[in-house]
């Protein structure tokens, strides 16, 4: 019996390494790209923070993600540094909020989808009372990107809020959820609103922004950067000059 016990304990103790490491390995391998699409001092202050933000454990790989992503898009590197920073502050305070309104510690998940709710305008008391009034044990990572979806396809922030909240109340689940986002008609004009399709897809890949197996990932193997980024590592690509360039956007 204590032979079996010792087995058993190195079988977990084996595995918890290989999961150490192999988060390590992909820590390592977003660290290379990011210093190949950034400036030396950007990558430098950017990375600082991604140390910081992983040391207070937070999703520090959907920090990394977010990076590549912007950098895949052409963002400006100063303004791809302070959309960091900013990030990062706003997945302290969504932490905050959710360990005061729960008894339980936040996920990766939830952490970084509070501090999506967040950037979208949510108010942070209201985000507090939203987790109060979940289902006990429930996740909250899906509703809250969720809540931002709704956001993004026109729904006021409190309506996509009080939205959500009906629906977790009725225990829908999280496939439900995404369901009524993606029903949801969009802002944008008939001939340039996406196909509601894509908006369930979307809020598939942001269950997970950033790492692989539950804690911050965006479903992606190895917790690599997202599907927006290509495959040159978020380089940016070469503007056409027969090419019309598109409107400025908003902000990262």
């Amino acid at each position: 019996m204590k032979r079996l016990y010792k087995l058993m304990m190195m079988v977990a103790l084996m595995a918890t390494n290989g999961v150490a490491i192999t988060a390590q390995a992909q820590a390592t391998d977003a660290s290379a790209r990011i210093r190949e699409v950034l400036p030396a001092d950007v990558a430098a202050h950017v990375l600082a923070t991604i140390a910081n933000a992983r040391t207070r454990e937070l999703p520090a790989q959907s920090l990394e993600n977010r990076v590549l992503k912007f950098a895949a898009r052409g963002v400006p590197p100063k303004d791809i540094e302070r959309a960091i920073d900013e990030q990062a502050d706003r997945m302290i305070r969504g932490r905050n909020l959710l360990e005061q309104a729960r008894s339980r510690t936040p996920t990766g998940d939830e952490i970084d989808a509070a501090a999506e709710a967040l950037r979208k305008g949510v108010d942070r008391e209201k985000i507090g009372d939203f987790a109060k009034a979940a289902p006990s044990g429930r996740s909250l990572a899906v509703p809250l990107y969720v809540i931002g979806s709704l956001i993004d396809r026109g729904l006021l922030s409190n309506d996509a809020l009080e939205r959500v909240r009906d629906r977790l109340q009725a225990r829908a689940s999280d496939a439900d959820l995404e369901q009524m986002a993606a029903t949801q008609p969009p802002k944008e004009a008939p001939g340039q609103a996406k196909k509601s399709g894509e908006t369930g897809r979307e809020v598939a890949e942001t269950k997970h922004p950033g790492s692989s197996g539950g804690s911050a990932g965006n479903g992606s193997p190895g917790g690599g950067p997202p599907t927006t980024v290509p495959a040159n590592g978020g380089k940016r690509a070469t503007p056409n000059p027969h090419k019309p360039a598109k409107p400025p956007g908003k902000k990262p």
